[in-house]
């Protein structure tokens, strides 16, 4: 193995890691949202929200 094999590896599995950490943040981000807006719809209101 050379070295630009293990640049180009060490690359590829920086931006897998880094795109699956962005898939599930913006997964989690959708669902907080979803229940941010279903507890809105339940009554429940921010704090913020005077």
């Amino acid at each position: 193995m050379t070295h630009l094999h293990f640049v180009l590896i060490s690359y590829g599995l920086t931006a897998a890691v880094l795109g699956g950490l962005g898939l599930w943040l913006w997964l989690d981000r959708s669902a907080r949202l979803r229940e941010m807006r279903q507890l809105e719809q339940n009554g429940v209101r921010r704090r913020s929200a005077k």
